[in-house]
């Protein structure tokens, strides 16, 4: 289960191993991109029982190719997509692009009232919190405003649709964990309930008869309770009783949210769940830190627009970009990537569609639509060809995205020759160190190393990278797994034994095979 969601630029000298002329790849035929797999990875996969040709591998080494296995064939990344999203977000928008939250108003003050509507103005700000709010909202106090008479006004239309959670099916049999989350433009907490659960000891030295629960943040109407049973289990593995939670409406407008499940005798946890409407959160929250602040809002929540000569009372700007791509790739942020991805699109003039099976005779073009066009365009500006690729969401949570291991090796060649390349090379966890990798490879030459994202579904492990051989030259790498037999380690251990092969590469003819 993925429930559990852990939330430098480089050296001189791994950037001058780098070959920053690196020939771009072409696609081959198909008959030439078959090579035999390394003896390592061979035993690997006998083991698992994982056929070779659920297996595509392509590694390069300045523009030479060191090994090519199918690679020229659509396979389902999981998320090493987040490279693509990641390095032409840098491309596109640049290291200084923020997100930005807006307070706005058409309304006039007299004395301490606002006579109007608040407008809160959404612009894919990741770092839109409680606190940020409260600082925007003391802003509003600290011009003299006390009293609003009109509505909060929700302005998530930065991206087409403005709800892109409505109506569609769970990934999986967890909606509720962070990494299912669907964003949005006003993406508050990243509408987030933080819980506290604790089954330990009371005060006065009683045993526990039940799982005290805590929330945060507060929402107005909004509560908490568990009818979960305490079982004699460890606190390490609390979460495997936990069952999905559920949002049930209360008479007279509250909401209840139910904990289900099993939970460990004395053991403390915490765990973040979206289970409370989007809209209901940010109801709940704004006017409640309003009141703390000693305000008053006559009006209710409700969706809309921002006016076009709506003026501006407060703002929030985000982390810039790299920090937020380090974020994304170190810990493999499925909601991180799938905004980077929505900002790519809301950004980008309306393509021309053609006879794209997503567009719609509108002209307002859904912006996923766009970012898939954003992609596709700055791909073939690189002269890479994208026959075969398909993107979803930008994230590789997805059963339907496709991407070739050429495709996504002449990425990575490009990431070197970027202007942005320190910023992107930093983001990629480090085998043996941090991020997704920090456990994988330690007793590897690879370890410290090698830079790699991870990918990891059901059915699906894969890497794409840059391996450091054994005498210090950079090799580009992508791996792709497809194949049920890929749980339990299995399919991972496959490519641990293809990255330490690369990673004791001397560079001696008998050693680095080269595709037919």
């Amino acid at each position: 289960m993925l429930r559990r969601h852990a939330l430098s630029l480089l050296s001189a000298a791994l950037l001058g191993i780098c070959n920053p002329v690196a020939a771009q790849l072409q696609p081959s035929p198909p008959s030439s991109m078959t090579a035999s797999l390394p003896l390592p990875v061979l035993a690997a996969l006998r083991t698992a029982a994982i056929p070779e040709d659920a297996v595509s591998v392509l590694v390069l080494r300045g523009d030479k190719t060191v090994l090519a296995h199918l690679a020229d064939r659509p396979m389902q990344p999981a998320s090493t997509m987040k490279l693509v999203t990641t390095l032409i977000g840098l491309e596109q928008l640049g290291p200084v692009f923020r997100g930005r939250t807006e307070l706005r108003t058409t309304g006039e003050l007299k004395g301490d009232v606002l006579h109007g509507d608040l407008v809160l103005r959404g612009g894919a700000d990741v770092d839109l919190s409680t606190e940020t709010l409260t600082t925007m909202l003391r802003a509003l106090r600290y011009q003299g405003i006390r009293t609003i008479t009109g509505n909060l006004v929700v302005d998530r239309h930065l991206f087409n649709p403005a709800r892109f959670d409505l109506g569609v099916p769970p990934f999986d049999e967890s909606p509720e964990a962070y990494y299912n989350v669907a964003p949005d433009a006003v993406f508050v907490n990243k509408n987030m309930l933080q819980l506290d659960l604790r089954s330990t000891p009371r005060a006065d030295g009683r045993a526990a008869s039940r799982v005290r629960v805590a929330m945060q943040p507060e929402l107005d109407g909004v509560t908490v309770e568990s009818d979960m049973t305490l079982v004699d289990a460890d606190c390490r593995t609390w979460d495997n009783g936990w069952k999905t939670p559920e949002a049930v409406p209360r008479p007279g407008g509250g909401i209840k949210v139910v904990l289900h499940g099993t939970f460990p005798k004395n053991c403390v946890a915490s765990e973040s769940i979206n289970v409370v409407d989007r809209q209901e959160y940010v109801a709940r929250l704004v006017p409640r830190i309003w009141r703390t602040l000693g305000g008053t809002l006559a009006g209710t929540a409700v969706e809309g627009t921002t006016p076009p000569d709506a003026r501006l009372l407060a703002e929030h700007v985000s982390r810039a970009l790299p920090e937020i791509i380090r974020d994304t790739n170190k810990p493999s942020d499925n909601v991180l990537a799938r905004l980077l991805f929505l900002s790519l699109g809301a950004l980008e003039p309306d393509p021309v569609l053609g006879s794209h099976p997503q567009a719609a005779a509108t002209t307002a073009v859904p912006t996923l639509v766009r970012s898939d066009a954003a992609v596709r365009t700055w791909m073939r500006a690189h002269g890479i060809d994208d026959t075969g690729l398909v993107l979803d969401n930008g994230a590789g949570l997805s059963r339907t995205e496709r991407i070739t291991p050429i495709q996504m090796a002449a990425l990575l060649q490009a990431g070197l020759r970027s202007n942005w390349a320190p910023e992107f090379l930093a983001s990629i966890p480090i085998a043996g160190v941090d991020g997704t990798m920090r456990r994988r490879l330690q007793d590897s030459p690879a370890a410290g190393r090698a830079r790699l994202k991870t990918g990891t579904l059901s059915n699906i492990v894969s890497l794409a990278g840059y391996v450091q051989d054994a005498d210090g030259r950079q090799c580009v790498l992508v791996a792709m797994v497809n194949s049920d037999r890929v749980g339990n380690g299995r399919g991972r251990a496959v490519l641990d034994a293809l990255v330490d092969w690369v990673a004791r590469l001397d560079g001696a003819p008998s050693s680095t095979p080269t595709a037919p």
